[in-house]
């Protein structure tokens, strides 16, 4: 891929049109466009088929489906052949991660949400988790991505600072996603994130993907930002090292 592919922004916004804007500013600047929860919620499928159909654009489909095997089932066969990505997470066990047969001959590639990446060791032990695994998140997330590889998933999404642990346990051809992405010119007012990398951090560690969402969208010229984080990516795939 080229440094530009590997770059993906989130549509983390209210509406189709403020979408639009943002398709129309960045296309060309960005590899992936991502569809959440907020967008899909407000504008509902019609909007992946305007993606496909009319922007003329593959997007990630990143709705975190989280239920039983059946549904998740459905819900996947039902994606249309404009995602290249969808997610699922890890912890709705391995029925749900296995990659539904339409999705793979539309070419989705299923990732496992193993961690989200504002959780802190403190949030997963008041979850519940046993100590060993709430303390140590690459462990955790070790342990959540060899269930999704054994279910058949493509890769997961980790932070940055588990990245290079699953590339070296799972291999170079084993997706990783990287969210949480901040470069250090970047301030993020009342930032959520907690376990973050620098773009160059974060592809050096061994990501295939980054997801930059507000360094990109607060800017007074998203396309520039856009810009100095591909510089920033090309910069870090040049000095990867180890079996990334």
């Amino acid at each position: 891929m080229q440094p530009r592919e590997r770059l993906i922004f989130p549509l983390d916004v209210p509406n189709k049109k403020e979408a639009e804007r943002f398709i129309s500013l960045l296309k060309g600047h960005v590899g992936l466009f991502k569809v959440g929860l907020e967008l899909f919620v407000a504008e509902g499928p019609a909007f992946l088929q305007y993606m496909t159909d009319t922007a003329r654009t593959e997007y990630f489909l990143d709705l975190k489906f989280h239920d039983i095997p059946a549904t998740v089932k459905r819900a996947l066969s039902r994606i249309n052949a404009g995602a290249r990505l969808a997610t699922v997470h890890v912890d709705t066990g391995r029925e749900s991660l296995k990659p539904s047969p339409e999705a793979w001959e539309n070419g989705v590639k299923l990732l496992g949400v193993t961690a989200l990446t504002h959780l802190t060791p403190d949030d997963l032990e008041a979850m519940g988790l046993a100590r060993e695994y709430a303390r140590d998140l690459t462990k955790l997330v070790l342990l959540r991505a060899g269930i999704a590889r054994a279910a058949g998933c493509d890769g997961v999404v980790c932070a940055g600072t588990e990245a290079r642990a699953v590339k070296q346990e799972f291999g170079p051809n084993f997706l990783v996603v990287c969210p949480g992405i901040r470069p250090a010119w970047a301030a993020v007012p009342g930032d959520d994130q907690r376990r973050v990398m620098t773009p160059y951090e974060a592809i050096k560690a061994g990501a295939d993907y980054i997801v930059v969402g507000r360094p990109i969208r607060l800017a007074t010229d998203p396309a520039a930002a856009a810009g100095k984080v591909v510089a920033e990516i090309e910069q870090g795939r040049r000095d990867r090292s180890g079996p990334a």
